[in-house]
């Protein structure tokens, strides 16, 4: 039976959250914050501003994920059904940083009746899958595909609840889950990007299945849900909705013991398991404060994670301390350590975690030009590839408005690839890529277009990254100004 406190409260549409409590979808723009100054009247509301503040930067990857899943719902899916684009994405999508130049196939993934089977197609020819499995933490389980635990060959992967004792049977890959509810980020790979190549890697990614293990004898069809012309998102609302989303959560998942000091805080913000989340005017109030300033707390914070820099002389990172890269990867498995700081940040821009991150794909963030200025969508850049990337599948460098970490609204795409037809090389085989609101003269299909109204962030994503890649024996620098 479909939970259903999930359809409740707000869903994202496009830069907003898009419902109201009577299933309406809103237009406003609810990932801004305000600017407000909070007093504090008594003790009391001190406690509750503090506490409203830590459980921002605590529940973000929570609330990250649930707001997908209720998107999920708003689209007439469900659990164990597998969503899906038919073509590249458009500015339906308002996920946090997507990949603009895959075929997304998202499992999810619900245990509370008991394991659930995925099971992954073999790579063939040009087919193949790049991936990871998460729970609704963001916490990588494992990877798939020719990164993953099958090799390429395919195989059975078998999620299983928290506190599962059963033995595993043999022909399954064990997914010990540590809560409910998560999914799967796979992403079918294109080659060429073409018209068949889309098609291609779209009819691939439908063999992907998901069912219940107590079918396995005889598996049902797995449902596959079309949002290519769905809104569907995880923009970070940062008001009261997130504290709702905050609250669906810790309703439906188990306590697990590294988070049960939050317990008897979040009970002072009015979210309690088992109890309606219903806070009166001045608490909310508080709340929509505390969320505003812990918004500013974690932008500062990501703007500090591109020092040092990939590479040198570059404003080139990977946005995320080597403390939370370990965290997410090991289910925090340190007793010493618990980054949530890193983990609000990381979780505020991008979703999904890979358990081996460098082993299918890796990424680069930038959001500044060579001179140290933002980078401004009135403005036209030139980014320059040398020649012979070392990967093995293909890169991408896709733009994304600094704000909400989504794609740009209004844009015919929002990236440039290595599998992008047309794309110009020079003659030593380097690349120049090009983003501002027009295109250079003869430069189109090497141009992604940016809103001259707003800042935008670049992100270059490597697939099968080599050796030589992380020992810097290939240098991009960073996007220069075209005056």
């Amino acid at each position: 039976m479909k939970t259903k406190f999930l359809l409740l409260g707000p869903l994202l549409l496009l830069f907003a959250c898009g419902q109201n409590k009577n299933g309406n979808v809103q237009t406003a723009d609810s990932t801004q914050s305000k600017s407000l100054t909070f007093k504090a009247t008594s003790p009391n509301e001190q406690a509750i501003y503090s506490r409203a503040f830590n459980a921002v930067i605590w529940g973000m990857a929570a609330v990250n994920t649930e707001l997908m899943q209720a998107s999920l719902f708003q689209a007439k899916g469900d659990y164990n059904q597998v969503v899906y684009w038919s073509g590249l994405l458009n500015s339906n999508n308002q996920t946090l940083t997507p990949n603009t130049d895959v075929i997304y196939i998202n499992p999810f993934y619900d245990t509370r009746k008991g394991p659930v089977v995925l099971e992954i197609p073999p790579a063939e020819g040009n087919s193949s899958i790049t991936g990871s499995v998460d729970d609704s933490w963001q916490t990588a389980i494992e990877d798939v595909g020719p990164a993953g635990l099958d090799k390429g060959k395919g195989g059975k992967y078998l999620i299983l609840p928290p506190g599962y004792k059963d033995p595993v049977p043999k022909g399954y890959f064990p997914m010990p889950s540590s809560i409910y509810t998560g999914y799967a980020v796979l992403r079918s790979n294109l080659t060429t990007g073409d018209k068949d190549d889309v098609a291609r890697a779209i009819e691939y990614g439908k063999r992907v299945k998901i069912y219940p293990y107590a079918q396995a004898s005889n598996p049902p069809q797995t449902t596959f849900v079309d949002l290519l012309n769905v809104p569907f998102g995880n923009t970070i609302p940062y008001n009261i909705q997130f504290f709702e989303r905050l609250n669906s959560f810790v309703q439906r998942e188990p306590w697990l013991t590294r988070d049960k000091a939050m317990i008897d805080p979040l009970k002072t913000i009015g979210i309690e398991k088992g109890k309606t989340f219903n806070p009166d005017a001045r608490t909310k109030e508080i709340l929509e404060a505390a969320i505003a300033d812990a918004h500013k707390w974690i932008n500062e914070q990501y703007e500090t994670l591109f020092v040092p820099p990939f590479y040198d002389n570059t404003h080139w990172a990977l946005p995320a301390r080597m403390e939370i890269r370990n965290a997410v990867v090991t289910d925090y498995a340190d007793p010493n350590s618990y980054p949530i700081d890193g983990r609000a940040i990381i979780f505020s821009i991008a979703y999904f975690s890979a358990k081996h991150l460098g082993a299918g794909q890796f990424y680069l963030v930038n959001l500044k030009d060579n001179t140290g200025q933002n980078l401004d969508g009135s403005k036209l850049y030139r980014l320059h590839l040398p020649a012979n990337v070392p990967i093995t599948l293909y890169w991408s460098v896709t733009a994304y408005n600094r704000e909400t970490h989504g794609v740009m609204q209004g844009m015919p795409y929002f990236s440039r690839a290595s599998t992008t037809p047309g794309l110009q090389k020079n003659a030593d085989g380097s690349i120049d890529l090009y983003f501002g609101p027009k295109a250079p003269d003869g430069k189109e299909s090497n141009w992604t277009p940016t809103d001259p109204k707003h800042g935008f962030e670049i992100m270059a994503r490597f697939y099968g990254p080599e050796k030589a890649f992380f020992d810097k024996v290939w240098k991009m620098g960073d996007p220069e100004e075209v005056k």
